[in-house]
């Protein structure tokens, strides 16, 4: 007896959907590798990082003239390269933090769990949230991170860094005698206590001191620091640290761990370790001051940044006389990841590397 056709067409689809279904189960095919996941990386970065700006962009950025702070613009490209980035996060703890509820899921440095009540007490004594009123009041601000790279030198770009709304720098590296390579302005210089200057003649005439607390004993440190009482410990530190720092209360700040938790898990993609500091999971501090800028600046530049291992004879810092082969590998950092993270800011012009030495003649 002949099947009718309509049958036939039936049968034969049935079993093209369960030939297809077996198939796909298999594992042999993936819906998601013909569309979103092969446009990325496993970070979620863009696979093809040109420097071209998206068209929505071109025609919001195009018209300004040359020189001009370009609202947005550091967000926006971070936008483009990343889409899962948001502009959320401020520089520093204020006394609404506890809103943010992905910093309070965990301890430091990625977060600020079980410190919440001398997190209040040093934000009571300090009563200052901001850069200042009037770089909190601009319209649109440039910043630059200015790192500690022997690269920095002979580069005479002194002039260029202090033209910016907000210069960064990081621990101890100082400006007095360097002023021609690294300019003299300072609006924020964010460290540690281990990183932290020790020579109080050293700091600079004005500028806000920032705690990146990377363990709970760092906040204890800095409650002795905002009440200028006598450290009467340093057990549990991994050097020497500063025993004063001067400035007024209220020209200290608490860097948001958000940034920590950021750059690590999500941006640079080093390993959870339940959400604890461990081997290979911390990001350093310049990479950690970028995602702050990213999320806080409307023009983000670095300089000082990058180490070329291929010349073991070249200075490490600007500032002394080690060479580059004094550096080890590094317990808590993952130098090699963190570069091919910065790399892509670089190369998708996220982030301007006036020194060139994130990629060297590589993007």
């Amino acid at each position: 007896m002949r099947m009718k056709p309509s049958r036939n067409f039936l049968l034969g689809l049935c079993s093209m959907l369960a030939l297809g279904f077996l198939y796909y189960s298999s594992g042999r095919i993936s819906l998601r590798g013909w569309g979103h996941k092969s446009l990325y990386d496993k970070q979620g970065f863009f696979l093809k990082l040109d420097g071209t700006l998206p068209l929505e962009l071109m025609y919001k950025y195009g018209n300004l003239s040359e020189g001009a702070c370009k609202p947005g613009f550091a967000a926006a490209k971070m936008t483009a390269i990343y889409p899962k980035f948001t502009k959320l996060a401020p520089m520093f703890l204020d006394p609404n933090y506890k809103r943010f509820a992905k910093i309070g899921d965990y301890l430091p440095p990625f977060g600020v769990k079980l410190q919440e009540k001398i997190i209040d007490i040093l934000l009571s004594a300090t009563k200052s949230y901001g850069l200042g009123e009037e770089i909190d009041s601009m319209s649109c601000k440039t910043c630059i991170i200015v790192g500690n790279g022997g690269i920095l030198a002979n580069k005479s770009l002194g002039q260029r860094i202090d033209d910016f709304d907000v210069v960064v720098r990081l621990n101890e590296a100082p400006v007095k005698g360097f002023e021609k390579d690294v300019g003299s302005k300072t609006t924020i210089r964010i460290t540690y206590p281990e990183g932290a200057i020790q020579k109080t003649e050293r700091y600079e005439a004005e500028s806000l001191f920032v705690l990146s607390a990377f363990k709970a004993l760092d906040l204890k440190w800095l409650r002795y620091m905002v009440f200028n009482q006598r450290l009467r410990s340093t057990d549990g530190f991994w050097k020497s640290v500063a025993r004063h720092v001067p400035r007024e209360p209220s020209d200290i700040r608490i860097l948001n761990p958000y940034f920590i938790q950021e750059a690590s898990f999500k941006l640079i993609g080093l390993p959870h370790n339940n959400g604890q500091m461990g081997r290979g999971n911390i990001p350093t501090l310049g990479a950690v001051a970028i995602t702050m800028a990213l999320h806080n600046c409307d023009e983000v530049a670095v300089a000082g940044f990058g180490y070329n291992m291929s010349t073991p004879h070249a200075p490490l810092h600007y500032y002394e006389k080690i060479r580059m082969s004094a550096i080890k590998e590094s317990w808590t950092h993952n130098i090699s990841k963190e570069k091919e993270f910065l790399v892509k800011l670089v190369k998708a012009g996220v982030i301007q590397d006036w020194t060139g030495g994130i990629c060297g003649a590589g993007c």
